[in-house]
């Protein structure tokens, strides 16, 4: 569990693009139930964000592409990974207008080079042949005005949005230097492990539910017997020494990504887990941790189908969840509009 201590808001977000991953659920997702406790926490389901990378050729009646499914799906799978709706705010991006209006303002407060520098940008353009959306290069400064909006004291991520948090950062101080403390400075919160979990065929890179080979990823809501496959089939290494299972991040991606796995299901700490199977082989490791995450998954499958069969519920949560955003977030707005004498 993350250690954490007291403070007031916690804010973070997913796009409601497809499933969410065992990477999603290791990333932020496993310790939202306990964070709720302590913070106040706001759960975005950030669909503006999700149309940086929504293809105008995609059929706008198929329902895999439906964005209404996709996010009530997720309001049943955050609730399956036990976010209190009496506790917690969880509402839809788009729904709270002034998410895309401090947008607009933060976007006088940050640079073209800042942007630029941003390495999952440059990553994207690298992958694609033709010119993108300049909503995906100012991706950064819709995650500021999500996160600065709510008096955010803290955010839990992934590592691959470390470089983004910083950003927001900067922003908040570049703001508050000109017009006064307007903005919280957010703390970033990540994970002792499992903060970046690896394309299980290629532990070079991440875990992502946009892989095109769908053996690197695994979804909270695919087939056990599949899941169970794809960790059998995992990539380890050529070692077969008596002590094979250990975590080296360097000299054993592969093993060390999936005892990254196995400790944020089980929340033992590698090291206990590296001297409990340090005389185990790769297909008798790989056969303990395809129970524990298979037993894991499936226990939050029953409670999502259970939640999900109940859409009226999934409405009358996003609905308070809306009210609930908007109410505290157009506090912040129109401090901002005051000092700009707008």
């Amino acid at each position: 569990m993350l250690d954490i201590k007291k403070k007031n808001v916690m804010f973070t977000g997913i796009q409601p693009t497809g499933w969410l991953t065992l990477g999603n659920y290791c990333g932020t997702m496993c310790n939202w139930k306990y964070i709720q406790k302590e913070y106040k926490c706001f759960f975005c389901i950030a669909d503006l964000h999700a149309l940086t990378t929504y293809s105008k050729n995609r059929n706008k009646n198929s329902t895999k592409n439906n964005f209404s499914t996709n996010i009530l799906d997720m309001v049943a799978l955050y609730l399956s990974c036990g976010v209190d709706p009496n506790h917690s705010t969880i509402f839809v991006q788009s729904h709270v207008y002034t998410h895309s209006q401090l947008y607009w303002i933060l976007s006088n407060f940050v640079y073209f080079g800042e942007l630029s520098r941003m390495t999952q940008f440059k990553q994207k353009l690298m992958l694609k042949n033709t010119n993108i959306n300049l909503s995906l290069f100012c991706y950064p400064v819709l995650m500021a005005a999500d996160i600065l909006l709510y008096h955010t004291n803290c955010v839990l991520v992934g590592l691959d949005q470390k470089q983004h948090l910083e950003l927001v950062q900067k922003i908040a101080h570049r703001f508050n230097a000109i017009y006064g403390n307007i903005f919280i400075i957010p703390d970033i919160l990540m994970l002792p492990t499992g903060n970046k979990i690896m394309a299980l065929q290629n532990p070079e890179k991440k875990m992502s539910k946009s892989d095109k080979n769908i053996d690197n990823t695994i979804f909270l809501l695919e087939e056990i017997d599949s899941i169970r496959l794809k960790l059998q089939r995992a990539l380890t290494d050529s070692d077969y020494s008596s002590t094979c299972i250990r975590y080296d991040i360097l000299k054993k991606p592969g093993v060390s990504n999936l005892l990254s796995i196995f400790s944020c299901i089980t929340s033992k700490k590698i090291s206990i887990l590296e001297d409990e199977f340090k005389n185990y082989q790769y297909s008798s490791f790989k056969k303990k941790l395809s129970d524990v995450v298979c037993n894991f998954i499936s226990e939050i499958q029953n409670v999502y189908y259970k939640f999900r069969k109940d859409e009226d519920y999934l409405i009358d949560v996003l609905t308070h969840g809306k009210k609930n955003a908007l109410k505290y977030s157009i506090k912040k707005l129109y401090s901002v509009f005051r000092v700009l004498n707008l």
